[in-house]
Formats: C-alpha cells, sequence, structure tokens
C-alpha cells in the first residue's frame, strides 16, 4: 500500500485508536494511542506520537531505531482497549490477545492488523511546562507533571 492511500487519519487515530509497538532486547512490547498525526517534514512522510514517560512501551521505543503504527477493524476494538488498560510489565499482552507477529520485519507487525507503519524514529523531545502557550492544558492533561516525549518518525513501509 502506498501512503497516499492511507486516508483520515484523524479518524484513524484519534477514533479507531492505533497500536505503538517497538522491540528490545528480541522481546517485542505495545500499547493503544490515540493522540498522534501524520504529515510531511524534511522532505519525508512522517508520524508524530506520543509516548508519557511511565509506560513500558518507552523503554523499548527509546532502545529502537524503528517502531511500528498499527490500525485495526473495529472487530478488534476490544483488544485495543486491553491493550491500553493493562501493563506489558504486569501481562503478556500480545500472547493474552491472541495476536501473531509477523517475522522479518524492522519493527513489530501483527499478523491481524488491517494497515501498519514501519516508522524510523528521527527525532524526540521531551515536552516541558515552560513550553506550553495555552498553560491551562497542564492541569488538564498533566497534573501529575508526566509530560509526553514527541517522537517525529519517518513513515518507511506500509503494510
Amino acid at each position: 500500500m502506498d501512503i497516499n492511500e492511507f486516508s483520515n487519519a484523524f479518524d484513524k487515530i484519534s477514533k479507531d485508536w492505533m497500536l505503538v509497538s517497538a522491540q528490545k532486547d528480541g522481546k517485542t512490547n505495545t500499547m493503544t494511542a490515540s493522540w498522534g498525526g501524520l504529515g510531511f517534514l524534511w522532505g519525508k512522510p512522517v508520524a508524530m506520537i506520543f509516548i508519557r514517560p511511565q509506560r513500558y512501551t518507552k523503554e523499548f521505543i527509546d532502545n529502537s531505531n524503528y517502531l511500528s503504527l498499527s490500525f485495526f477493524t473495529e472487530d478488534y476494538r476490544k483488544m485495543l482497549s486491553f491493550m491500553g488498560s493493562k501493563s506489558g510489565r504486569d501481562v503478556d499482552k500480545i500472547k493474552e490477545q491472541n495476536l501473531h507477529l509477523v517475522e522479518g520485519e524492522l519493527a513489530p507487525v501483527f499478523e491481524e492488523a488491517k494497515t501498519t507503519l514501519i516508522c524510523k524514529k528521527l527525532y524526540a523531545q521531551e515536552m516541558t511546562k515552560e513550553s506550553f502557550i495555552d498553560k491551562d492544558l497542564i492541569p488538564k492533561f498533566y497534573a501529575n507533571n508526566d509530560f509526553h516525549t514527541t517522537y517525529i518518525v519517518e513513515i518507511e513501509k506500509v503494510i
């Protein structure tokens, strides 16, 4: 699939949700995300994702050059909810939800996914309180001062 065929990113990310997945030391971890975006930057098709510091998946993203963004049909809504509410520290979420990894890719790909974006990390920056122009966002979204890290990743392949 060509990236140009991947339409309506607003709904795909915010309403349909996605799994953000990465590998570390031969293991895979994944989490559900509903914040992010797609665009064009530095002459490349990119995705922007936002991960809080306490998320176990962040360790995997930080220790890998690649990650994947996977999108599923509505039939997988319950699985996506589970993946967003449980930690990979406590349970093998992939096994628990009976998902199957495809071998041979640079980042995790699930057989069950409708579309997967294989992405190479280009940029990472931790959000800071001082960088917020609209300070009203801080108590609403960051009451615990657990500011996201912003990742900009190049979309290298669409499966």
